[in-house]
């Protein structure tokens, strides 16, 4: 499924700064028509280390209104967070009523970084599935809106990046030994990508694959395809012409691959 992805779309620098501040202007119109319709918005982050995860949060975050809007950093659990069931710490962040939260990675660190470095049993990250599944639609059904981005590059693309990063004292602390890892291991890691995507996506959380490689394409989908929800699930207008739309097409989430 990935391999089919165009990692080669781009949008022109003019293009973007000339869309960019109109799509945060919408986010934030919408973040106060979510709040007067008490309608929770879940917004997931997971990709590739070096996509540039945290500007792109930081983007979508630029002008919105910190009374309705959170972002939440998920690291590895806490000595706490470890006696109890393994989603109980994330129940403690689901957004109330009219609120949106941000996740920088998420659940998924289980059947992704827990699953391939095995710091969770077989069995653990097997069952994560169904966990997750109940989970979202447990959500679902309670009227969160549930988005869900994958944020895709090429192993080579990461290797520039990573190499890039690490040059620089500045840059350097933002690649981890984990992170290294998984461009080692990136064959083995992309197996598992295609499993879980196949697996948790579903009509009410399904997910959008973001083509990386060109930073400013990847804000402008992000942004765009939000907004496309949000107005969706308000019943309002839609303000995105069919260009748009076409961006938001994400490629079909067949081939599980059972690494």
């Amino acid at each position: 499924m990935l391999e089919y992805v165009n990692l080669e779309l781009a949008v022109p620098k003019e293009e973007y700064e000339k869309r960019i501040s109109v799509l945060q202007q919408r986010l934030y119109e919408l973040e106060h028509a979510v709040f007067d319709a008490k309608v929770p918005v879940m917004v997931v982050f997971e990709g590739w280390a070096a996509t540039g995860k945290g500007r792109v949060i930081s983007i979508l975050a630029e002008r919105m209104d910190p009374r309705g809007f959170r972002v939440v950093p998920i690291t590895q659990p806490r000595t706490t967070e470890t006696h109890y069931p393994w989603l109980w710490r994330f129940w403690q962040k689901i957004p109330a009523r009219g609120q949106m939260v941000v996740f920088d990675t998420s659940w998924y660190r289980r059947i992704l970084i827990d699953r391939i470095e095995k710091t969770v049993d077989k069995k653990a990250w097997q069952s994560a599935y169904q966990d997750i599944a109940e989970f979202e639609e447990q959500l679902a059904a309670d009227g969160v809106v549930i988005l869900k981005f994958w944020l895709h590059i090429s192993q080579e693309e990461q290797a520039i990046r990573i190499k890039k990063l690490l040059k620089s004292d500045l840059t350097a602390w933002q690649i981890s030994p984990e992170d290294l890892t998984q461009q080692k291991k990136y064959v083995k890691y992309s197996q598992a990508v295609e499993d879980m995507l196949a697996r948790t996506d579903s009509p009410h959380a399904s997910w959008c694959i973001v083509e990386a490689t060109d930073r400013y394409h990847e804000r402008i989908k992000v942004l765009e395809t939000i907004i496309t929800a949000l107005e969706a699930r308000l019943g309002l207008e839609p303000s995105l012409g069919p260009k748009a739309k076409r961006r938001h097409k994400t490629v079909e989430l067949q081939g599980a691959v059972n690494a």
